[in-house]
């Protein structure tokens, strides 16, 4: 079994698939505070309810962003806890790439496809794939304007919270546009079963989650 874990954004979900690539169980709880609270809680309720053992695990999937930097921190440092404990191996896969999967059916051929993560303001998380799944444009941070991809002929399929963030950029153009998509493990486990395959391990040790931008805190307005 492959246990496969997002918290990219407040949507956290666990999921197990057999090698085979079958999905046998699918947890997705919405979290408003810290997936810390909720994800360990979440993968023993998983693994009991499937009737497995966490020794019967066979590698560890994760979201390895961009997405939330609190929430791929917990993700990564729950995943990597898991595979130096059973020492089983890793698998780091892009966010934007598993929500990329989750859209292709619904793509035509000649579609552009692209996933976008709000990174707040008028910036989002943003990448380009074919229908077939072929990486167009590498997992960036990207400021949304009026010229934003009108160099892109074919028609672009957006979708994620940043593009509805943008939504009146977007609304006019030859595109689609498809609501309601947000990171799911249930797409990071596909995509995890061909790194097993490959043997595309990351280091537990020392492999960190792809936040694209540096962290910054902010700091709460004082009350009048």
């Amino acid at each position: 079994m492959i246990l496969s874990i997002d918290t990219s954004t407040t949507v956290c979900s666990v999921a197990l698939h057999t090698l085979e690539g079958e999905l046998t169980s699918y947890y997705e709880q919405h979290i408003d505070k810290s997936h810390s609270e909720y994800l360990a809680v979440m993968i023993k309720n998983l693994v009991e309810n499937a009737n497995l053992k966490m020794s019967d695990l066979k590698g560890v999937a994760v979201s390895e962003g961009p997405g939330s930097y609190t929430g791929l921190r917990i993700g990564a440092s729950t995943a990597k806890g898991i595979c130096y404990t059973l020492d089983i191996p890793l698998m780091g896969i892009s966010t934007l790439e598993s929500m990329a999967l989750q859209v292709s059916e619904y793509a035509e051929e000649g579609d552009m496809i692209c996933p976008m993560l709000d990174a707040r303001r008028m910036e989002v998380y943003t990448a380009l794939y074919t229908k077939g799944m072929e990486e167009l444009l590498s997992p960036q941070p990207k400021i949304m304007d009026e010229e934003s991809f009108n160099d892109v002929e074919a028609r672009l399929v957006y979708f994620g919270n940043g593009a509805e963030k943008c939504l009146p950029l977007l609304e006019n153009r030859s595109s689609k546009i498809i609501k309601g998509i947000v990171p799911s493990a249930k797409y990071i486990g596909e995509l995890a079963l061909e790194e097993y395959k490959k043997e595309a391990f990351k280091d537990v040790a020392y492999w960190e989650p792809e936040y694209l931008k540096e962290f910054q805190a902010t700091t709460p307005r004082k009350r009048l």
